[in-house]
């Protein structure tokens, strides 16, 4: 990143995750479709997950995941093809029994502008039912430690 466009993050300390932008990801307008933009919102909250110690095979031990309840996508400017940008996520709600919430935003670094601001609240459920279960020990702790207050 240039030192004349460094992220001005919506909230302090985000995971983070570079991208490129390829030419699968465009559209038929010539700019990133919309549904490229929520791929990687799921690519930087597995990332995040992972970070924080808790990966797939985590989730599948502990017959746990987080599923998606709802997404909040706000498409702010468009992105290309060859441009890099940069996701950030943070986990700003858990309530330490169902339920956590993530904010996502992504900029590109060379213009200093946000592309998309985001946020998705998941719901715990047992993976071998698809029922809503209590979030167990191993993810209040991992995703409670990492929760960051919205101003």
């Amino acid at each position: 990143m240039s030192a004349c466009s460094q992220p001005n993050w919506d909230l302090p300390n985000p995971f983070v995750i570079d991208i490129l932008v390829t030419a699968d990801a465009i559209d038929h307008y010539g700019h990133v479709n919309n549904a490229q933009y929520l791929r990687w919102v799921e690519q930087a909250s597995w990332a995040h997950s992972a970070q924080l110690g808790l990966t797939l095979d985590h989730y599948r031990a502990l017959d746990r995941a987080m599923a998606v309840h709802r997404h909040e996508l706000d498409y702010l400017a468009p992105g290309f093809e060859g441009e890099k940008l940069v996701m950030a996520t943070w986990i700003v709600a858990c309530d330490a029994r169902l339920t956590l919430t993530r904010r996502f935003q992504l900029f590109r670094p060379d213009d200093g502008a946000t592309l998309l601001r985001a946020r998705t609240r998941y719901a715990c459920i047992a993976l071998s039912s698809g029922r809503p279960r209590r979030l167990p020990p191993e993810f209040v702790s991992a995703y409670g430690g990492a929760l960051m207050a919205e101003a």
